[in-house]
Parts: C-alpha cells; sequence; structure tokens
C-alpha cells in the first residue's frame, strides 16, 4: 500500500517536467554501485553548487528547463529541479514546503520577522522511506528546517490558493519567525529576572 501511495510522486506533475534533459543532468551523480543515499546528497550538492540564488530571475511559473539552462532561481525553483531529476530517472520525488532558521552574521543582532518561506525535496528510497535534502542549503534537513506540508509540487502546497471575484486590488502581506526554543526560554528568564524588584537582606 506504501509503495502505491508514492507512484504520484513518480511522475510529470504541473510545475515539474520529466524530461530527457533532466535525466542526463542527474545521471552523473547516481553512478552504478554507488549508495543512493550518496547519491541524492551529490545531486544536492551539485545543485547547491552549480545554480545561483537569485530572487529576480524566475517567477512562480518559471519552468524547470528553463531553472537548468539559465542555472539562477530561488529555493522553490531549485527544489523542483532536482524532484524533475529524480522522476526522470526514475526516483520518487516530492516536494516540501516550511521554514528555516536564518542565521545571523556574527556580531549583528538577528532580525526578528527575517525568515521567509522555504522549499526542499523528498526522495524515497526503498527500505528506509522518505528521506529529506535542502538543494537551496546543500545538505540534509535538520532541526533547523520546520515542515508545514508537502505535495507532487509547488501548485499542492502553495500558501494561497483559490479564486478572488470582486473590484479593486487586493494585497496580502505576512510575518513568520523562527527562532530556537532555548533563545526563546532564556530572554523568558532573563526578562523575568530584571522585572523582580530585589529584596536587602534585612528585608527578608
Amino acid at each position: 500500500r506504501d509503495l502505491y501511495l508514492v507512484r504520484e510522486y513518480v511522475f510529470a506533475s504541473p510545475h515539474v517536467q520529466v524530461h530527457p534533459e533532466l535525466a542526463e543532468f542527474a545521471q552523473p551523480s547516481f553512478a552504478p554501485g554507488k549508495p543512493l543515499l550518496t547519491c541524492l546528497m551529490d545531486l544536492t550538492q551539485r545543485i547547491f553548487g552549480e545554480f545561483t540564488f537569485d530572487s529576480r530571475a524566475t517567477t512562480v511559473g518559471t519552468p524547470v528547463l528553463d531553472v537548468l539552462r539559465d542555472k539562477r532561481g530561488v529555493c522553490q525553483d531549485f527544489a523542483h529541479l532536482q524532484i524533475g531529476a529524480l522522476r526522470a530517472i526514475g526516483l520518487a520525488g516530492r516536494y516540501v514546503s516550511g521554514y528555516v532558521l536564518t542565521r545571523t552574521p556574527p556580531g549583528q543582532k538577528r532580525l526578528v520577522g527575517g525568515d521567509a518561506s522555504h522549499a526542499w525535496v523528498s526522495a524515497f528510497i526503498p527500505d528506509i522511506g522518505w528521506v529529506d535534502y535542502d538543494p537551496t542549503n546543500g545538505v540534509m534537513p535538520s532541526l533547523e528546517h520546520v515542515t508545514l506540508g508537502w505535495g507532487r509540487d509547488y501548485g499542492d502546497v502553495s500558501p494561497v490558493k483559490g479564486v478572488l471575484i470582486g473590484g479593486n486590488r487586493h494585497s496580502l502581506s505576512y510575518g513568520v519567525d523562527v527562532e530556537p526554543i532555548e533563545a526563546v526560554e532564556s530572554s523568558t528568564v532573563e526578562a523575568s529576572k530584571s522585572s523582580t524588584p530585589a529584596i536587602a537582606p534585612n528585608q527578608a
């Protein structure tokens, strides 16, 4: 039953093409006899090393083959690219939507609300299950990645979806902040200490 449910992540979807060029791109990472986990990490790091993060290079509708050709895009594009490459060689790949902890440069105060939505990839490995890879950062997601949902591609887990009927213009804005629990607990304790009045020994 589980393998049957995986099948929907092997075929093309609205935002992810399955094309011979994607198979050709993936092939160098999948040498015969090489462990599949190692192959997947190699593909992840190749995308991280060969492609440039550029928020102005693409839109939601940019085809995966354009991203492959121009080697520029954002996390959504890199996730679609890796998923397309996996599906092109017969592997199941799904799109994961969520958030990732933003690291602040040393000596600078962390900006609240500075985190943006993020996307990465899950690949299905027989006898293991779904394993996540983040091609935008060249890593395997860990405690710093927060999963909201997954689907065949961005369209399945887009934050807003539907039809709005009416006049005038409409806009939507939101803010999300991701920070370690330890930092939150520490700041709460410090605030509590600073708000507690000091008691002199002779007043106890």
